[in-house]
């Protein structure tokens, strides 16, 4: 047991670059500066070429303008900490704006995982009932289904803030990123956090989990669909119209299954692997998604090649 005065309610925390390279840290600053601000530029396109082409205002863009602006939000959150602690070797975080981070990495990851679920339900209309898909997945349906993602990646985060402030903490805690996790949050903890963690888990259920079982369901209905048709050439110009999507959606999962199995499985591993595969999950996303898109959607090519020549001339 730790006694009141071994602990503080307002504690301050201390992120984590990459141990032992604090030499190296403005040469690996220069890959990560470039993937945030590819992932930025790449999202920033996307939603200028959907916002000025009439053409692509239909809901399968729609909801690529949701994942282009959630990405820009995950990288914006995370942009601030991990340059202070590169260029500046600046580790200290105070424990309110540490919460404050901490709400929206989770809040946007979760609004990413609802935006795929929802793209994946598009997709799926598109190819079971293409006559009706207009009248299904209306503007008014779009906007429901973006504000009802929203509000569920919002309200399920929201308590998780305030169960960590009823904690016990030490006067510095270090923390295993340049970043703040709930879980990693918990690692510190000096009191009781079974409360905490039981929220942690309810919420990943009730989000990651269960939409990564809808997604399967969603594909299962799209293969069964697909293999109905009678054209081979037109199954796989079906299949092909979710290529991209199924590029998002192992882009997101595999590295937080990974980070996933590796808080769970492998505290023996070195710090480094834990750092590069929680740096792997929060960055990787915002840059794929729009260089899929870009590289496989014909209607985004097509319009990005028409921007860059246009400003050439």
């Amino acid at each position: 047991m730790f006694s009141i005065n071994e602990t503080v309610s307002t504690p301050a925390f201390l992120l984590t670059g990459f141990p032992g390279l604090e030499k190296h840290y403005t040469w690996i600053s220069i890959p990560i500066c470039s993937m945030y601000l590819t992932a930025i530029a790449g999202n920033c396109t996307i939603l200028f070429i959907i916002k000025m082409d009439q053409t692509l205002h239909e809901p399968m863009y729609y909801f690529l303008s949701m994942l282009a602006m959630t990405d820009l939000g995950l990288s914006c959150v995370t942009l601030p900490t991990m340059l202070r602690v590169l260029w500046f070797n600046h580790r200290t975080i105070g424990f309110n704006t540490c919460l404050v981070q901490m709400y929206f990495i989770h809040t946007f990851s979760i609004l990413e995982s609802g935006i795929l679920i929802s793209m994946a339900f598009d997709r799926l209309v598109a190819i079971r009932n293409p006559l009706r898909y207009t009248s299904i997945l209306t503007n008014r349906n779009i906007i429901k289904i973006g504000v009802g993602v929203a509000l569920r990646a919002a309200l399920l985060v929201f308590p998780a803030s305030f169960l960590l402030k009823r904690l016990r903490y030490g006067k510095e805690n270090v923390l295993s990123y340049s970043f703040c996790l709930h879980q990693d949050i918990l690692k510190v903890v000096r009191s009781n956090r079974k409360i905490s963690s039981i929220y942690g888990l309810m919420v990943v259920i009730s989000s990651m989990a269960l939409d990564s079982v809808l997604l399967v369901f969603s594909y299962i209905m799209i293969l069964k669909t697909v293999l109905s048709i009678a054209s081979k050439q037109e199954r796989l110009r079906a299949l092909n119209t979710c290529i991209s999507h199924i590029c998002a959606v192992l882009t997101f999962y595999i590295p937080m299954i990974g980070l996933s199995m590796i808080h769970r499985y492998g505290k023996n591993a070195p710090p480094i692997v834990h750092i590069l595969m929680a740096n792997v999950y929060l960055l990787v996303p915002p840059l794929m998604n729009p260089t899929v898109y870009s590289v496989k959607t014909k209607q985004i090519r097509t319009r990005i090649v028409k921007l860059f020549q246009k400003g050439k001339s």
